[in-house]
Order: C-alpha cells, then sequence, then structure tokens
C-alpha cells in the first residue's frame, strides 16, 4: 500500500531557465496556500514518463513542491518511454535510446542543470527557504548524488545510482571523489543482487561517506537493480510482474524517503 496524505495537489509543465536554454519539467505542488519544502525529481534514462510523474505526484500529497526537470534536453527534448505491457517494464528500443543518450551526457552541463533546477524553486513564492532535497533513480541516482554537493540541498536520496565510484561523465575525477562536498543528509538505497552495481561499489560509497563524516544511512535489500520500478502496480497492473520490482524493498524504502524528507526539509 502506498501511503499518501489527503492533500490536493495541482500540476503543470514549466521551463526552467538555464542561460539560453530552456529546461522542460513537471511540477506538482499542494493546491493549499502556505510556504512548503522542495523536492528535485532526476528519472532514470527513459525521461519524464509517467512513472516519474507519478513519483513527483506522489512527493507533491506529502505536502512538498516537486519538481522533474529533463535531463536530456540538450539531446533528445521531449524525449520519454513508458512502461509497456508487452515488455513488461520498458522496450528494447527504449532501452537502446535511453542509453544512447545518457551516453552523451556531461558532468558540467548536468551539474548546471541542477543549479538551474535549484534557483528555479527559489522563485516560487510556497518554496520555504533552506529547504531542497533531492531523489533520483539509477542514472537519477547519480545525478542526484551530484547534486547532493551543493549547499542548497538538505536531504538527497540515492537509489542504485550507477557509476558513482567510477565515472562522472566525462570528468576525469569519479563523483565519489566529490563525497567530502555534501553538506546535507543522503540516504543511499541498493540492492544485494544488482548486476549493474557491484556490493564492493557500494562498499566504496559507504566508506567514504564514513570518511568524510557525511551524515548518512545506507540500505541494502535482497533485491536486483531497478527495485522501485513498478511501485505503482495497482496503477499499471501489468507491472506485478515487473522483473525489477521488489515488493518488500520498495515499500520500506519509501517510508526511509519520507523520514529522511520529513526530518530535514
Amino acid at each position: 500500500m502506498v501511503e499518501t496524505t489527503n492533500i490536493e495537489i495541482n500540476t503543470c509543465y514549466v521551463k526552467v531557465p538555464n542561460n539560453d536554454l530552456e529546461i522542460d519539467a513537471y511540477l506538482a505542488q499542494p493546491a493549499q496556500k502556505g510556504t512548503f519544502g522542495a523536492v528535485i525529481v532526476f528519472p532514470e534514462i527513459f525521461g519524464i514518463n509517467s512513472n516519474i510523474r507519478d513519483i513527483t505526484e506522489l512527493i507533491a500529497k506529502q505536502g512538498y513542491v516537486a519538481i522533474a526537470p529533463a535531463m536530456y534536453q540538450r539531446i533528445a527534448p521531449g524525449f520519454e518511454a513508458d512502461f509497456s505491457a508487452e515488455d513488461v517494464g520498458f522496450s528494447p528500443e527504449s532501452y537502446r535510446l535511453g542509453l544512447e543518450y545518457y551516453q552523451q551526457v556531461k558532468y558540467q552541463e548536468i551539474f548546471s542543470d541542477i543549479q538551474a533546477a535549484i534557483a528555479y524553486l527559489k522563485t516560487l513564492p510556497n518554496v520555504k527557504d533552506n529547504a531542497i532535497g533531492v531523489i533520483g533513480f539509477c542514472f537519477g541516482g547519480h545525478v542526484a548524488y551530484m547534486a547532493a554537493t551543493l549547499p542548497d540541498i538538505k536531504a538527497t536520496a540515492s537509489f542504485y545510482g550507477g557509476g558513482i565510484t567510477t565515472s562522472s561523465y566525462g570528468e576525469e575525477t569519479p563523483t565519489i571523489n566529490r563525497t567530502l562536498e555534501i553538506k546535507g543528509t543522503i540516504y543511499a538505497f541498493f540492492g544485494t543482487r544488482d548486476a549493474l552495481i557491484s556490493q564492493v561499489e557500494n562498499e566504496q560509497i559507504e566508506a567514504e561517506l564514513k570518511k568524510h563524516q557525511i551524515n548518512h544511512r545506507v540500505f541494502r535489500y535482497d533485491a536486483g537493480h531497478g527495485f522501485f520500478a513498478g511501485f505503482f502496480k495497482d496503477k499499471y497492473p501489468f507491472l506485478e510482474q515487473h522483473p525489477s520490482y521488489n515488493p518488500e524493498a520498495a515499500p520500506d524504502a519509501w517510508q526511509h524517503v519520507l523520514e529522511l524528507f520529513q526530518n530535514n526539509l
């Protein structure tokens, strides 16, 4: 059961300015008046699809302003790949395109887009000062770890972020080497049967967080990569059979995400 509050929300697509670039983004926010913490949602390689929009809305229903910016704006504006009942997940063509675009992203451009999303949130009158967090999955989990190094980010939920210990999208220094710059609290979520992220890698991340005395928690589940995929199986019944979804891990991880945001935003 997905726990939500009864907060009514409004949703819309917006443009996030970043110099000469306008980044497409999906915005969900409480309909009621007031000021709220804000959360940036970073997607997997499949763009701002229905799953990411659902997650963005679910966060907003907890009483946050939530925004999901497109990470492929320079490469493939408007790209999104959705769950497919035929493939019980994403189609082979979606994987091919998502990976193709993923391989073209550059660290400094992504970092600039993260900063643009933060700046945009700060312009909204219903966003509280000093209360911005991030959440990301797979590719987005790595991006969330990058975002955590910015002083504006008070809470980070990084789900099975790939390549954190080995890469940084074209930069020589892997993202893990920037761990000491993290100022807020970070929760990292991994599956012990993840074929894409080894236990050695997630142990390296935990060791680095400990070394620099970052406020953190690391959660490991008896699950594979993408265990949160299919969290909205009630909405998409075929996801009951999604090979990645883990019915024990996903709801437990979600409760920890709520705890993280409630305590820090």
